[in-house]
């Protein structure tokens, strides 16, 4: 295990941090983080496959990527297993408190509380962790080498210390109320002469012993550990310190299942798109973009033109209004799933798109008279990690994490974040007299915006793609995969290609790109438009010949990995 801590020093002090690879190779790794990567290359190389890989992946963003992902929260995976030539989604989303109510974000006077910090900090928005579960039962079903294996490099880098990245550094420099919360503050931040804290330097080695006794833990005795030992304990006592009033029992921890929800999968072009069902919205709001897309030669339009950040933006409003409505957990709303992609509906959808013109309005569909429903209030933020794994044998992960954030609620247990992916519901349960689909209910599971993604073309994976953003998320992974398919780009041109989109109320250009150019052009075409830094991730890898190449986003701090 020396070798390996040298092989991640050797990264940083020689800086060959990668974004991509040109060469097609076996397999591939892409993750947010060079530590993660690392940790799945050695996994392989040991014999593992892409699921063994991933769960080291996760352990190892925990601790390295606290601000955005980690065990205390949910994800989404997609896993092709090329043996069986069969594709898995799961759905380790995080659930609500059994004694959740659908008024958990309001005041006395029935009014939603301010988002951040009320709503945010503490225990209120704590929703049940899924992704140790997740892990366990993928493994147990899929993985090769010894669950507690993949805890090593982890258990070790928690132990040794990580060198603080750019990102996490800057995450802890405008979180003002993090220095507020402890152990986090403690942990993250340092006292000046001053009395003042300050987040510790960019290369900083810190050490986390908490989340090494916490790993060491669930290697020994696994997901019944987090779920009901000592671990579960550290985590309803960091609510109730909290909030004496915290909801969250040992019994909510306990009951907490994955569920193995069927693949959605929709042709675009001759390809089979296959992403989250519900309750991700991420899947069904991006099919839908697509096969409004589908008619139209994108082929021939510049992915930087005002013609292109249009006709985009216009097909994103139209889907998003739809998601704003009827997009929820599954097992508590009937969603129209085939009503939203049904084609009659998608063209009428389509119709309602001026080549030329920019909407005054858009407003949801009705697909098929379904149910009257209230509109969504979303305000999630945009602190997730996405990866991408491809072994020798050709099975795939595409998973998407988070523990929302950043730094989920601020509140720690056992050396790991709690999320607040509670804050996902809608905050408000009704509108003008309608229930909002998304509503809180004890035992549900919030709307997501993760959408992690295989692409196959004639039962082969063509690529995978994925990538955080909160709300935008949607968004980045649609262009990401017309990207592959329509402007038949490389992994890593695709990554850097500038973000817009509109969400319902803006065509958001991204900030110092080539788009700011664009906004007086746009906006004599009727958008409302604003310059906004735009925080993607994508992480992607695209078959080439008989092998496969991948890309990093260069907005994050990724790294790409060939398996030789």
């Amino acid at each position: 295990m020396r070798s390996f801590f040298l092989l991640f020093f050797l990264i940083f002090s020689i800086g060959s941090i990668h974004a991509e690879n040109l060469k097609p190779s076996k397999g591939i790794i892409a993750t947010s983080n060079p530590y993660a990567s690392k940790a799945a290359y050695e996994v392989i190389k040991n014999g593992g496959n892409a699921i063994d890989a991933s769960i080291a992946v996760q352990l190892v963003l925990t601790l390295t990527e606290p601000q955005a992902t980690g065990i205390g929260g949910g994800a989404f995976m997609l896993y092709w297993d090329a043996k069986k030539s069969k594709l898995f989604s799961i759905d380790g989303r995080e659930k609500a408190p059994s004694l959740a109510s659908e008024d958990l974000f309001l005041n006395k006077d029935g009014k939603n509380i301010k988002f951040y910090p009320d709503a945010v900090v503490g225990a209120k928005s704590v929703g049940v962790p899924g992704i140790i579960r997740l892990l366990e039962e993928t493994h147990k079903k899929f993985g090769k080498l010894e669950w507690s294996e993949l805890f090593t490099y982890a258990i070790e880098l928690s132990e040794n210390g990580f060198s603080i990245s750019p990102a996490l550094h800057n995450t802890l420099g405008y979180l003002n109320y993090l220095k507020t919360v402890e152990p986090a503050a403690s942990l993250y931040y340092k006292k000046n002469i001053k009395g003042e804290k300050t987040p510790y330097p960019v290369g900083h080695i810190l050490k986390n012993e908490e989340y090494a006794k916490t790993l060491r833990r669930i290697s020994l005795f696994g997901a019944k550990e987090f779920y009901e030992g000592r671990t579960a304990k550290l985590i309803i006592q960091s609510l109730k310190d909290s909030d004496k009033d915290a909801l969250m029992s040992l019994e909510d921890l306990k009951n907490y299942q994955i569920v193995w929800r069927e693949p959605l999968c929709e042709l675009y072009r001759s390809y089979n798109v296959c992403s989250m069902p519900p309750p991700s919205s991420g899947g069904l709001t991006m099919l839908m973009m697509l096969k409004i897309l589908e008619d139209f030669d994108i082929q021939k339009l510049d992915p930087e033109s005002k013609e292109m950040v249009h006709l985009f933006s216009e097909v994103s409003r139209l889907a998003y209004a739809d998601r704003a409505y009827y997009m929820a957990d599954p097992d508590f709303i009937n969603i129209p799933t085939q009503g939203l992609l049904n084609h009659q509906y998608i063209d009428k959808r389509r119709m309602l798109i001026n080549k030329t013109k920019a909407a005054k309005n858009v407003s949801h569909g009705n697909p098929f008279d379904y149910m009257d429903l209230g509109k969504n209030v979303d305000i999630s933020m945009p602190s997730t990690s996405h990866f991408v794994i491809i072994d020798e044998e050709g099975n795939a992960v595409s998973m998407t994490s988070t523990v929302e954030g950043p730094f989920g609620s601020h509140l720690m247990a056992g050396g790991f974040i709690l999320n607040n992916e509670l804050t996902d519901f809608s905050l408000i349960p009704e509108v003008n007299g309608k229930k909002v689909a998304n509503r809180v209910e004890g035992n549900k599971r919030p709307m997501s915006s993760m959408t992690p993604t295989i692409i196959f073309k004639d039962n082969e994976v063509f690529a995978l793609t994925g990538s955080p953003g909160g709300t935008s998320i949607i968004n980045y992974v649609t262009k990401s995969v017309i990207g592959l398919i329509d402007w038949k780009l490389h992994p890593s041109e695709v990554v850097q290609l500038p973000h817009y989109m509109n969400k319902g109320k803006f065509t958001e250009l991204e900030k110092n790109t080539v788009l700011e150019d664009l906004k007086l052009d746009l906006e004599s075409m009727g958008h409302k438009t604003k310059i906004m830094r735009k925080r993607s991730g994508l992480h992607m890898a695209l078959k080439k010949g008989d092998g496969f190449v991948g890309g990093a986003d260069p907005r994050r701090e990724g790294l790409v990995i060939p398996i030789e």
